[in-house]
């Protein structure tokens, strides 16, 4: 019998929760992580495989030209390191998995790996990270450059990345751990070794100077969208992430990913695609409705998703008229793939629509307004149609509240569960071991 189960995770940020609304967690003060700590804990209690944490490295000024909106209404700015705030989720829980995005354009590859081999070990082998190379020229700024790579080279850097981080965890063989006291052994010698990478854009000597962790290696993540990005997730990834146009572009998605993943010689199983969604969730089917319509229409929303997609697309959205589509199809050296997703170009929508319908192209991959029950059929009948392998759930700007997580975590999870459709319990320690359990 097929295990017709999926499995389901949550995206958000290190930012302030839903501040504007009335039902907050404190008025926007999080930073001492508390209530992100007690976020993973409710998800842990609903038995999500893994919580991520989403970053940029740049205060925008895109949108309208400047840094004056994303600061005013705290769009993708302030935003924390995940890294520190990964530790504390996962300290504080026993099986849920912690993903932090941290980018190459960033972190050297030694560091990154000694920082991704740390926090393996400190939450017991429940450590992923989101691998980004970084979209935008600020975030270039912050690190000596002026303007970022074009993106076949930044995916070509990233691939060379990739090779060099998997050297360093492997540069300790799984047995180099001796602990032998009687004869004075803590590790054997012979079984550490440097890696001695010399490449094109890197470097490295190694060998890594911490001990190999639960995992060996993190859980690696990522979103890629363009053909270039699809061939580095199916090669790197054991989870990817996805927004994509309803079932049959779920199940092209997956079926795409796990052609590419089978020609490289990997076994497709092993790639958990999670597509993203923002189920509204009411006591009856008009509730959610008027819930969705008031959320979605609000100026607040509509701006907030356009600070948000002018960010990652480096695109300004504040020159366009809201009410009136877009005049040309847009390009950019940023998210193209969101981009693409956004603009919809043809459909005759007005800006204001598209921002509205999409959620920034970074929200759902699938209509689901209604009562967890309405809800959990949907997701199930979804899923047996694509044909794996789970959701990511997410808001329209990535901020939380209480109420929404609880609808979730005691509505639709529930509702879920009765089904047969999610876990009800962790049968393994490891991360990538409960990814691939079903």
């Amino acid at each position: 019998m097929t295990d017709k189960r999926f499995h389901l995770a949550w995206f958000m940020n290190f930012t302030p929760d839903e501040w504007r609304e009335p039902f907050t967690q404190g008025g926007g003060y999080p930073w001492d992580g508390q209530f992100y700590v007690e976020m993973a804990q409710t998800l842990e209690r609903a038995c999500f495989d893994y919580i991520m944490i989403e970053d940029k490295l740049m205060v925008p000024e895109t949108f309208g030209g400047n840094r004056d909106y994303s600061i005013t209404a705290a769009m993708v700015a302030p935003k924390h390191d995940p890294a520190p705030l990964a530790v504390a989720m996962g300290m504080a829980t026993k099986h849920l998995g912690v993903i932090a995005t941290m980018s190459t354009l960033g972190y050297p590859p030694f560091l990154l790996a000694r920082l991704c081999s740390t926090i393996d070990s400190l939450t017991r082998g429940r450590f992923g990270w989101n691998v980004v190379t970084s979209a935008e020229d600020l975030a270039a700024q912050n690190f000596g450059l002026d303007v970022l790579p074009p993106r076949e080279e930044r995916y070509a850097m990233a691939d060379e990345y990739m090779e060099v981080v998997n050297k360093l965890f492997d540069s300790w063989e799984p047995d180099a751990m001796v602990l032998d006291r009687d004869k004075g052994i803590y590790a054997d010698p012979k079984k550490v070794h440097t890696i001695d990478h010399k490449g094109k854009y890197f470097k490295v000597r190694g060998p890594l100077n911490t001990v190999p962790s639960p995992q060996g290696r993190p859980v690696f993540v990522q979103a890629g969208a363009s053909p270039r990005g699809r061939d580095f997730a199916a090669k790197h990834a054991d989870s990817i992430i996805s927004v994509a146009n309803g079932v049959e572009g779920m199940k092209e998605f997956r079926n795409d990913i796990r052609a590419r993943a089978e020609k490289l010689g990997r076994n497709p199983n092993d790639i958990k695609i999670l597509f993203c969604i923002t189920p509204t969730l009411g006591e009856t089917e008009e509730e959610a409705h008027a819930k969705y319509t008031r959320t979605t229409t609000s100026d607040h929303f509509v701006n907030d998703i356009l600070a948000q997609i002018s960010a990652i697309t480096e695109v300004d959205f504040a020159r366009f008229a809201l009410d009136e589509p877009l005049p040309e199809k847009l390009t950019t050296n940023g998210e193209s793939g969101t981009l693409d997703k956004f603009q919809q170009w043809g459909s005759d929508k007005t800006l204001r629509e598209l921002a509205s319908a999409s959620g920034g192209g970074l929200v759902s991959s699938l209509e689901l307004i209604g009562t967890p029950d309405q809800v959990a059929d949907k997701m199930g009948a979804a899923m047996a149609e694509v044909g794996g392998d789970g959701f990511l759930l997410t808001n329209p700007v990535m901020r939380v509240s209480r109420r929404y997580l609880v609808e979730v975590a005691d509505g639709l999870v529930p509702a879920l569960q009765k089904r047969g459709l999610v876990r009800t319990e962790y049968r393994h320690q490891l991360l990538r071991d409960n990814l691939r359990e079903f």
